[in-house]
């Protein structure tokens, strides 16, 4: 800052020619003006400006008329108000006032999310729009920052290296060719010129709320204030065309956009990025001591690089798509692709949710997906089956498949062809008269195999068809070039050995621009992109006759089924997450929503061994075939699962009674208690939770004591929660003893009024209490005083058990205690209704007192087996084994977060039931940083939930296929997220 206008000065500027008595003077950041922030004794700030040596008046006054006139446009967006006269200072410098606009950088906003770029957009076409019918006789219309006029920054090439000239000339090139005669036919106006992310302006709640910095305006074509929002709006995103295109969104809701300014709309965006890196090339050059003259010029290179890769007419289709415009194409075939008349032809689902081919085995696996098509056809005795265009499709959706988009991990899962499936063999015909275009054979599994693409031309101009999974003999006859005729025979279906490995079938698209694609074609889109490519591939259902449709069924809308579901499902049931998921398949520790993104679950441990294991489903599928009645018929089935069941625990434990839920056995366990006992008197811990029905919400502090609760009922008396880290005793050598005492003087004032308790209930780590594992000694203390005083054990194992801790089957184990009952619910059916009681024999013998207990399902062979197929699939695949190594390496993964973020406060949990804990410097839990940290990990794709008595803490309690990949990649998004404003501290 030159010392003639230090910070001393500029107040007494503002002081002399204003009135202002400045309190309060920071100097700012500016390309060409000298910028003071000014506030006063009574809060009032003021922005004071500096011009550079020799500046225009007229250009001032310009600026200054622009704001007035957005001042009183009604514009929904705050912008400064010139305060006072424009003030010479000599030497062509000016000085000006203006009030000061609130709030934070966009630039300074992290992240930058889909909603705030809809703005960013939005902002801009609310400037187009404001600024019709705004004339200014001093509007510059010549101006180095006019992307209408990049071709006059080639001068500066000579500042740049060789490569980045080779780029450049590149653009400019393409840019005189395509869009400079196109020009003329634009919409003009006065545009603000600059909305950029240091000249946008958020609230504390992350909305655009202010505009700033009107030194660039200029009269030039309208589409150019969108441009230039855009070429920012890409930059350091793995998806810049996808980031470009919400702001496109915003724009046109605002400001809609003409066709003719879509055209040109690349390449005006990349025009501002040539400005942008030839003026920061010259400015090195001749100031390089000015850091903010660079501050660009790396992210607009890079994005540069990128656009180079990029077809314009995808951009333009992901354009177009961002305005809502669809597929106007229509096609009048000569001959069909495939001869149906006559023929039995079904519809085939192969969508995400498809029960038509069931487990997701049958996807990924290509012999057995070949066997299930074969068997669907067969059991419709249908020649033919089709479907498939525009249907969200999980084939694509594994590792090796994965890219990195704007929101985490994406799959390609929207299939933009349609699939005819039927015998190897089957002729295909020509639909139009045309020329081959290209053929090719990719010989990979799971690729098109032999193809033929085919160019036309029709009234509407050239179009392509494609063809593959052909028979290799298909491609013999032809060349490039060579001509067919409408009606010709081109192909045949090929068999699995030759068409990339699939069940007989063609797969046909059409393609309206092949984007510089030879010989192959994307047959999938990303979901985000889906509207773009099915502009680029309309709907081929016309190729196959008048009577055949393959469009995929349109999905219902999210808000249709939350309508729905809050009109037809009780009122107190709840939803997660900000945004609700509509998920329709699982497989192993992923759930995939009805576009085919995948989601990798880490909360569900219902799904014990893995979501829809296929040995757990064959289980059930086997023998509700063959039988599923009540426990009052002999059958090996339910003597094998107790069995099987009872070697997995302490000899003592060794009689089962089998329920269907989690809910159902600890109900039962407490009347095992109370007949034991004869009182139904309980103890039970702090932000328990043990179940749904009446005398289990009488025992779970979590549900009595939490929203419509009554407070704990008479019969129940509840203990502190053995918390180490933020509980009342915090020693691990003592809490055990400590906490346990709370249970000794409990039962000693009870016995003191004539009471008793006929037991004590216990998750033997707190699930709901947030992860809280026991300290060492804790039960053991406890059991002890319960049982001296004719009370029973129950350890609730619902949670954490069947194998969850990775060192034992049982929680209670890691205590190195027995208890007299243990419950077990939903896992051990990995989803099934199934759970069970198990009890030692002295229990079973006191309550089997004449009443018979009977359960019509619990127990049923269809739950046996599938909880046998559970019990064989944690033993078989060593799921304990990873539970402890993968919960081990989390562990450290998670505390090397918290070394690094003081958000995080503690990491605990045992084998693959975990959680860590947010909390501010004074231990205060960070209950908002929790929700944003559940709700930004599901917008990236991973799903995690929050618990606890302050609902402050993550739990982690996946799947136990979960593995050390996911875990790495759990923490590194994690790490990202935790680095984001919402989670400072």
């Amino acid at each position: 800052m030159s010392p003639t206008f230090s910070s001393e000065r500029a107040a007494a500027l503002a002081r002399e020619h204003y009135g202002i008595d400045a309190t309060e003077v920071k100097a700012l950041a500016g390309e060409v003006d000298l910028n003071f922030y000014l506030r006063t004794t009574t809060g009032a700030a003021y922005t004071l400006k500096i011009s550079a040596p020799d500046t225009a008046l007229s250009s001032l006054e310009f600026q200054d008329a622009i704001m007035r006139h957005l001042a009183d446009s009604g514009i929904p967006r705050q912008t400064p108000v010139p305060v006072g006269n424009i003030t010479p200072l000599g030497g062509g410098r000016f000085l000006r006032l203006q009030t000061w606009i609130e709030g934070k950088m966009l630039g300074d906003q992290h992240p930058i999310t889909a909603s705030l770029r809809w703005q960013w957009g939005q902002t801009a076409g609310l400037l187009s729009h404001a600024l019709q019918n705004f004339q200014h006789p001093a509007a510059p219309t010549r101006y180095k920052w006019n992307p209408s006029q990049t071709l006059d920054a080639q001068v500066l090439a000579q500042y740049l290296t060789e490569e980045e000239r080779s780029l450049a000339q590149f653009f400019w090139a393409r840019f005189a060719t395509h869009t400079l005669p196109r020009l003329a036919d634009l919409r003009q106006s006065i545009n603000y010129n600059d909305a950029h992310e240091q000249n946008l302006l958020v609230d504390a709640h992350g909305r655009i709320t202010g505009v700033i910095d009107f030194g660039d305006a200029m009269h030039t074509h309208t589409v150019n204030e969108l441009a230039i929002a855009c070429a920012y709006a890409g930059m350091g995103w793995p998806d810049p065309i996808g980031a470009m295109a919400e702001v496109v969104a915003g724009y046109h809701a605002s400001f809609p956009l003409q066709p003719e300014e879509l055209l040109v709309l690349l390449d005006l965006i990349i025009a501002r990025l040539l400005l942008t890196v030839t003026t920061a090339a010259e400015n090195l050059a001749h100031a390089p001591e000015n850091p903010y003259l660079q501050v660009s010029a790396a992210p607009a290179w890079a994005l540069l690089r990128r656009l180079r890769k990029i077809d314009p007419a995808f951009a333009l289709a992901m354009f177009r798509a961002a305005t809502g415009a669809e597929s106007s194409r229509q096609f009048a075939p000569l001959h069909p692709v495939v001869r149906l008349a006559g023929k039995t032809v079904v519809p085939i689902d192969l969508s995400v949710g498809s029960l038509d081919l069931g487990n997701h085995r049958n996807y990924t696996d290509l012999p057995t997906f070949t066997r299930h098509v074969a068997r669907f056809l067969e059991d419709r005795n249908a020649d033919f089956a089709v479907g498939g265009y525009g249907e969200a499709r999980p084939v694509y959706t594994t590792d090796a498949y994965a890219t990195e988009g704007n929101y985490g991990p994406r799959w390609r899962t929207t299939h933009l062809g349609l699939d005819v499936w039927g015998a190897a063999g089957t002729p295909v015909f020509a639909p139009f008269p045309g020329v081959v275009h290209s053929l090719a054979i990719d010989p990979a599994p799971g690729s098109y195999g032999p193809t033929i693409i085919l160019e036309h031309q029709d009234q509407d101009g050239v179009f392509y068809t494609l063809y593959g999974h052909l028979s290799a003999d298909s491609l013999l006859p032809f060349r490039a070039g060579a001509q067919v005729q409408a009606g010709d025979e081109i192909a045949r279906f090929g068999k699995a050995g030759e068409n990339g490995g699939w069940p007989p079938h063609l797969h046909f698209q059409v393609m309206t621009d092949l984007l510089g694609y030879v010989g192959d074609f994307p047959g999938v889109a990303y979901p985000t992109e889906a509207a773009a490519w099915m502009l680029l591939c309309p709907d081929p259902s016309a190729f196959l006759g008048p009577a055949i449709s393959a469009r995929a069924t349109a999905q219902p809308a999210l808000e249709t089924l939350l309508s729905t579901r809050r009109r037809a499902l009780g009122y107190s049931l709840s939803v997660s997450y900000q945004q609700p998921l509509h998920i329709v398949r699982g497989a192993g520790q992923y759930l995939y929503d009805v576009s085919g993104r995948r989601y990798l679950d880490t909360v569900n441990n219902v799904a014990h061994v893995g979501h829809q294991h296929p040995r757990v489903v064959e289980a059930v599928a086997r023998q509700a075939a063959v039988l599923n009645t009540n426990t009052r018929y002999l059958h090996e089935e339910i003597l094998r699962f107790a069995e099987e069941l009872v070697a997995t625990l302490p000899r003592e434990l060794s009689v089962v009674h089998f329920v269907n839920s989690g809910s159902e056995a600890n109900e039962l366990a407490l009347r095992m208690c109370e007949n034991w006992s004869g009182t139904r008197n309980m103890l039970a811990l702090e932000v328990g939770y043990h179940g749904n029905t009446g005398r289990t919400i009488d025992v779970s502090h979590y549900k009595f004591n939490g929203n419509g609760g009554q407070g704990a009922p008479p019969q129940t008396r509840i203990l502190p929660m053995p918390d180490v880290f933020r509980g009342r005793h915090r020693n691990p050598a003592t809490a055990g003893r400590d906490y346990a005492a709370y249970a000794r003087q409990e039962i000693e004032r009870a016995e003191g009024e004539g009471r008793r308790f006929g037991g004590f209930i216990a998750e033997s780590i707190l699930s709901c209490g947030g992860q809280i594992p026991l300290p060492e000694g804790y039960l053991r203390e406890v059991y002890g005083y319960v049982r001296a005083h004719g009370g029973l054990c129950i350890s609730d194992e619902v949670q954490v058990g069947v194998g969850r801790m990775g060192t034992h089957w049982w929680g209670f184990e890691l205590q190195g205690v027995i208890p007299d009952i243990v419950t077990i619910g939903k896992p051990l059916g990995n989803g099934h209704p199934l759970g069970a009681v198990v009890c030692t024999p002295e229990v079973a013998a006191n309550f089997a007192n004449g009443m018979e207990y009977f359960n019509t399902f619990g127990g049923n062979a269809v739950s046996c087996a599938a909880g046998r197929a559970v019990l064989r699939v944690v033993r078989e695949e060593g799921l304990m084994e990873n539970a402890q190594a993968t919960g081990q390496l989390l562990q450290t993964l998670l505390r090397q977060l918290a070394a690094e973020f003081p958000l995080i406060g503690d990491v605990r949990g045992q084998g693959l039931f975990l959680g860590f804990e947010l909390v501010y410097p004074d231990l205060a839990p960070a209950a908002a940083p929790a929700k944003y940290l559940k709700d930004r990990m599901r917008e990236l794709g991973f799903l995690l939930s929050t618990d606890g008595p302050d609902d402050n803490v993550l739990k982690i309690k996946p799947p136990l296929c979960f593995n050390a990949a996911n875990a790495a990649q759990l923490t590194d998004y994690l790490q990202k997220v935790l680095g984001e404003d919402a989670c400072k501290i």
